[in-house]
């Protein structure tokens, strides 16, 4: 009896002992069947892309979305390609050793700059080096030592910046490509760029001063002197008009003179003796206009040519006559003169 009651509790305990067997196999099979589904899929965002390595062969997925994998197979790194940066320079602790810098005519500057970068190549981002960003510090680091170097103090805080900046760039982007490690310089800006003490500080604002109203006297007179220039040249070309003008009247003017000379001397030529005498009566006239002319014929009667006497009175008459008398006599006396010498 007691045998039988043993033997029943002996089945008793196998078929618990099985039952928990069975219940802990159970578990690890849902818990392997549960990191098996959880491992066998990842999703990439927007931002990302993924390096899937399978059997030590790396290979990139830029699709965004949920993707598959083989579990304990195939390993999944996930790669940030958006911009991102870092200073050069600047430190939170304050602490500036990286910033100075010496420029070409051998003054000391302290100048912080910020580089961009992204990731282009996901996989020799992950493999070509240990430490890209670093890598990428380093050489900005050369590249900006070795521009800044070739300046003097006054373009690295005042008209270089832009040229320094685009110089640095490109020379990083070209080492870059040698180095090949899957990022690329998005861009890199001077943030700030100050002398090392407060007094040469004072010293380059004051010349930074009067570099700024040197500027301004020079675009004050380039503005007064395109303001003069067309009211010059206005008025030059105002005198050689009229200079123009005059030099056509005179020239029309000695034209007509000519053509009336031209005239006269034919009219003068089928006449001569006739229009010398008509011209030199003229010529008394616009000389002597008060005067009258009086020709004395061979006959000796004595004509008044010019101006015609007026009817007045016998006394006027008389006292005319007598006037006449001494002006015929001597305009006679010239008429004689000049019948002498023809």
């Amino acid at each position: 009896m007691f045998g039988a009651k043993k033997k029943t509790m002996e089945n008793l305990h196998k078929f618990d002992r099985g039952k928990g067997i069975s219940a802990v196999g159970i578990i690890i099979a849902i818990a392997v069947l549960v990191i098996l589904v959880s491992g066998s899929y990842y999703s990439i965002q927007e931002e990302e892309q993924a390096v899937v390595c399978t059997f030590g062969s790396p290979k990139a997925v830029t699709t965004p979305g949920l993707h598959f994998k083989i579990p304990f197979i195939q390993t999944v790194n996930k790669v940030n390609t958006t911009i991102q940066g870092f200073s050069i320079g600047y430190h939170d602790d304050g602490e500036e050793d990286d910033a100075m810098m010496i420029t070409s005519d051998y003054n000391f500057i302290y100048v912080d700059f910020y580089a961009e970068y992204r990731v282009t190549d996901p996989v020799k981002a992950l493999y070509a080096s240990r430490n890209p960003e670093e890598i990428l510090k380093n050489i900005a680091q050369n590249c900006i030592r070795t521009t800044i170097g070739s300046y003097s103090v006054d373009s690295v805080l005042t008209t270089g910046k832009n040229e320094i900046q685009s110089n640095i760039k490109q020379m990083i982007l070209d080492k870059l490509e040698d180095y090949d490690i899957g990022i690329q310089l998005v861009n890199i800006t001077i943030q700030d760029a100050t002398p090392p003490t407060a007094e040469v500080e004072n010293a380059f604002k004051e010349v930074e001063t009067a570099k700024q109203g040197k500027e301004t006297a020079l675009n004050n007179a380039n503005k007064y002197r395109n303001e003069q220039i067309p009211n010059a040249e206005a008025e030059a070309d105002k005198i050689l008009q009229d200079a123009e003008a005059a030099r056509q009247e005179r020239i029309n003017e000695a034209n007509g003179q000519a053509a009336r000379f031209n005239s006269m001397y034919q009219e003068y030529a089928k006449y001569p003796e006739v229009t010398k005498k008509r011209m030199f009566y003229e010529a008394m006239e616009n000389i002597l206009p008060d005067v009258k002319v009086v020709i004395q014929s061979k006959d000796g009667n004595m004509n008044t040519i010019l101006p015609l006497d007026s009817f007045v009175s016998e006394e006027g008459d008389s006292s005319t006559t007598k006037t006449g008398g001494s002006i015929n006599s001597t305009v006679n006396t010239q008429t004689e003169d000049d019948q002498t010498e023809e």
